[in-house]
């Protein structure tokens, strides 16, 4: 089966498209990635995402607004990878503007925007949508889903195996091994920190929105890592708390951005702040990889945008240690193809009725079938 997934994930800087076809068991498909593209958000579009992520207020008839224009530009990401309409299936995970997880006695919630009916109108195919709020509602914290899809479209190897997100926030996946005591221990994953999230709105914030991230990290390098400071943000409550755990822009956003500069000092140069923010990208996953009881993994496969800021990569190989650090392109995956992917898997999990959640990963009371189908409507009366 052919089958489109769509992402765009916490940066909001734009869609990722992959078209994959799918065959055989559900648990380990076998796949082969037809086309991919990519589909950068207007600014106008961007913008007014990432403030709604951040909290500022909106009435009832711009968030309606927001939700079709950006359904319609999901329906271009799809037309750019997909011209020929040859997928017979769509994963649509739309833009999230708000998580909330579960604490204590409250369920968890979160809000992903999109206009599911119109996209399947708009691209004349069945389109799955909203595959977090079922693991929400079983007591799960509806992220991260990937890891379930990175267990049956990569396998596991002789020991540990990890994979790593840089989006907007990191998130990690452990793989247990193919042989040894822990063979048989269940897949892992949780979301570690910040990866891009601060980091672009410093940039965006030291250059008077002149620019929209640090290119290579070449502003970062230039600067000098505050290591104390470092060591003290790596002991913050979110970052020391145990899995399953899921964040998001509530709570590495721009009040969070700003309370780290206060605490780097007044007047802090650029550069300094850009590379300590960049050295604690890299830390927050270091330090959860070499958390016990758990073994280091023998290699960490990293996709996502910040596969591109060479700073963030070379922080990551000098704080994982004992961890080879590779792209996950090795894999025959590229850097933005990773949760396109995955969300194209999601929605063929959903057709074929197999489960897409992993309570180990998410915290969930059982394992669920994700997403919800919206169908075309029929032509003719």
């Amino acid at each position: 089966m052919r089958v489109l997934g769509l992402m765009s994930g916490t940066s909001a800087d734009g869609i990722d498209a992959v078209l994959v076809s799918l065959k055989g068991r559900p648990a380990r498909p076998r796949w082969r990635i037809l086309a991919s593209a990519h589909t950068p958000y207007p600014a106008g579009l961007r913008q007014r995402l990432v403030a709604v992520g951040q909290g500022v207020p909106q009435n009832a008839a711009a968030l309606l607004d927001l939700a079709e224009e950006l359904t319609e530009h999901q329906a271009l990401a799809a037309r750019a990878c997909d011209p020929e309409g040859r997928a017979e299936l769509v994963g649509c995970h739309g833009q999230t503007l708000w998580h909330r997880p579960p604490e204590k006695e409250r369920r968890g919630a979160s809000w992903q925007l999109l206009q599911g009916p119109l996209l399947a109108e708009l691209l004349g195919t069945p389109v799955v949508f909203d595959f977090r709020s079922i693991d929400l509602a079983l007591g799960g914290h509806g992220a991260p889903l990937v890891p379930a899809t990175d267990a049956a479209l990569l396998g596991r190897i002789g020991g540990w195996r990890a994979l790593l997100n840089l989006g907007g926030i990191a998130n990690l996946t452990l793989l247990p091994p193919t042989t040894g005591p822990d063979r048989q221990a269940p897949v892992l994953g949780w979301d570690c920190g910040p990866a891009n999230t601060l980091l672009d709105l410093a940039v965006a914030r030291f250059s008077g929105g002149r620019l929209g991230f640090d290119a290579n990290g070449a502003w970062a390098r230039r600067g000098r890592i505050d290591e104390w400071r470092l060591q003290q943000w790596l002991r913050e409550p979110y970052v020391q708390a145990a899995p399953p755990k899921s964040t998001g822009r509530e709570l590495f956003g721009a009040a969070d951005l700003e309370r780290r500069l206060a605490e780097l000092g007044d007047g802090v140069d650029p550069a300094d702040a850009l590379a300590t923010l960049t050295a604690f990208s890299a830390a927050v996953v270091a330090q959860d990889l070499a958390r016990p009881p758990r073994p280091r993994p023998l290699e960490l496969l990293v996709a996502g945008g910040g596969t591109r800021n060479g700073f963030l990569m070379e922080q990551l190989r000098q704080r994982c240690h004992g961890t080879a650090v590779l792209p996950l392109a090795t894999q025959g995956i590229a850097d933005d193809q990773r949760e396109a992917l995955a969300f194209a898997l999601l929605a063929w999990w959903r057709h074929r009725g197999h489960p897409g959640s992993l309570p180990s990963v998410t915290g969930a009371r059982r394992p669920a079938v994700l997403g919800v189908m919206a169908l075309p409507p029929p032509s003719g009366g």
